[in-house]
């Protein structure tokens, strides 16, 4: 930053101002620069003026220098306070640079070690979030899981006109896909196991409530109030916890919450993504051997 009034400076070896020296070297070197030159530097007193022909000649020069690069003018010293505060703050945000350090602030060698062994147990631990969300833990390979399926008892009421209301015992084969697919959307965040129970309870009524509907022994009645067996239900929990799809949630709660709560690890929810992302339909292809 240069400012520019009446007087061109002292004259170094080279017949350039020290200042004028100092503003070629920043030129030189590519450093932001910006120059505030006096607007009417012949109202300026004379004692603030050159006063030789040379030095008058030096001056002009050096001001169309000046006035070649960012350049702003001034007139009074409250002006150039103002300019210099408004265009230094404009220049410090175009051109950042590095700023100076305190010495005992520079961090010494081990503090570098240190900082570097972070930075690689950093990404060795971003490697293994990258695994453990595409592949399940290890062991699983021999758990029933995918289109496996598992029996799962339950209980369901009948109930109609002329007709005492009981509760009836029942099975069904589910995928262990379906079951996973039918809880996970609910553990996207977490789920309370009552949720759990909830969402499989409604899996059975769509899976079995048309073959119980319309079976000879209920013919004419409605089946409702699907419920899981709680055994099984526990299984169904234990199974996807040991296939590293779910795990219980460690979000701080209140001390009146005593509710278990359940949500996905980054691999259950790669699983869930698969399963329930619905895929872009494929065109049609022409059958073999047809004519137009």
């Amino acid at each position: 930053m240069v400012i520019i009034a009446g007087r061109y400076g002292s004259i170094g070896p080279d017949g350039f101002s020290y200042t004028e020296m100092e503003y070629r070297y920043a030129l030189d070197t590519g450093k932001p620069i910006i120059g505030f030159v006096h607007r009417t530097p012949g109202d300026l007193a004379a004692n603030r003026c050159e006063s030789t022909d040379e030095g008058k000649i030096k001056l002009d020069a050096f001001r169309d220098l000046v006035q070649k690069k960012m350049c702003r003018f001034w007139d009074s010293p409250a002006d150039l306070g103002s300019q210099v505060s408004r265009s230094l703050v404009k220049l410090i945000k175009s051109n950042p640079g590095i700023g100076w350090v305190r010495g005992d602030l520079v961090p010494d060698e081990s503090t570098v070690e240190e900082i570097l062994g972070l930075r690689r147990r950093i990404e060795e631990l971003q490697q293994e979030l990258l695994a453990a969300s595409t592949h399940g833990p290890e062991g699983t390979r021999g758990l029933a899981q995918g289109d496996d399926t598992f029996e799962v008892n339950y209980t369901f009421v009948v109930s109609g006109y002329g007709y005492t209301e009981s509760s009836y015992p029942g099975s069904v084969n589910v995928k262990w896909d379906d079951i996973f697919s039918a809880v996970s959307p609910l553990m996207i965040n977490e789920a309370t196991e009552s949720d759990l129970a909830k969402a499989l309870n409604k899996l059975i009524n769509d899976l079995t409530y048309l073959d119980v509907a319309n079976s000879t022994n209920f013919e004419g009645k409605r089946p409702r109030n699907f419920r899981i067996d709680s055994d099984d239900f526990q299984t169904i929990k234990i199974q996807l916890r040991a296939l590293g799809l779910i795990t219980k949630s460690t979000k701080s709660r209140s001390v009146k919450d005593t509710a278990t709560y359940w949500t996905l690890t980054p691999y259950g929810d790669t699983v869930m993504t698969r399963l329930r992302a619905i895929q872009k339909p494929q065109p049609h292809q022409a059958a073999a051997g047809s004519s137009a």
